[in-house]
């Protein structure tokens, strides 16, 4: 009985965190890392107790957002390649994702710079859960004929992080990544793999 009752109560504690990242990553878009942490309890329906009880301090909750979204990216990967008609249409919609990803992640490049270690660990986590599914969605659209096979997943992720930078209100990152990731495709993806 006593195992039947803790189960919803873990269920709404994980449903109120999910509701916290989630609202976190939008408040930290807008507002910033900085923001109070009173807009991010409004906003993900909660009081600000429930955010201090998941996340004693605000480098918990940026390490955590930055991880669930790492997570949800990752799981991204292999679920476009099961519903998606092609390899190469999965790259290109797991490659937005990544688009919206990094853009994102751009108003927290001055946190994660920071001297603080709790940080450290974040660039190569990034790397050890992405390019591999980065890499396995090169693999099968190259296995299609749909992309010149050898091509490099870090590379290609440094290519759209490098895109992504630009700050100027006319530079549309989003386009030139689609511009880099056509540049993938085979012009004929029946040509023989030397073409």
């Amino acid at each position: 009985m006593s195992d039947t009752a803790s189960r919803p109560k873990r269920a709404d504690a994980r449903r109120n965190q999910e509701a916290l990242l989630g609202a976190a990553a939008t408040i930290f878009v807008r507002s910033g890392v900085e923001a109070p942490i009173r807009d991010i309890a409004a906003e993900a329906g909660v009081g600000t107790a429930t955010i201090y009880r998941h996340f004693p301090t605000r480098a918990d909750l940026i390490v955590a957002v930055y991880r669930h979204q790492v997570e949800t990216l990752a799981a991204a990967g292999p679920a476009l390649l099961g519903s998606s008609p092609t390899p190469y249409e999965a790259l290109q919609q797991w490659i937005d994702l990544l688009v919206d990803f990094v853009v994102t992640k751009l108003g927290l490049a001055r946190v994660l710079q920071s001297d603080d270690p709790c940080y450290d660990p974040l660039h190569s986590y990034f790397l050890e859960r992405l390019e591999p599914v980065c890499a396995r969605l090169l693999t099968a659209a190259a296995d299609a004929g749909q992309i010149r096979p050898g091509q490099d997943a870090a590379e290609l992720m440094y290519g759209v992080g490098g895109l992504c930078a630009g700050s100027n209100p006319r530079y549309d990152a989003r386009r030139l990544v689609q511009l880099l990731v056509a540049g993938l495709a085979n012009s004929r993806s029946t040509s023989s793999p030397g073409a």
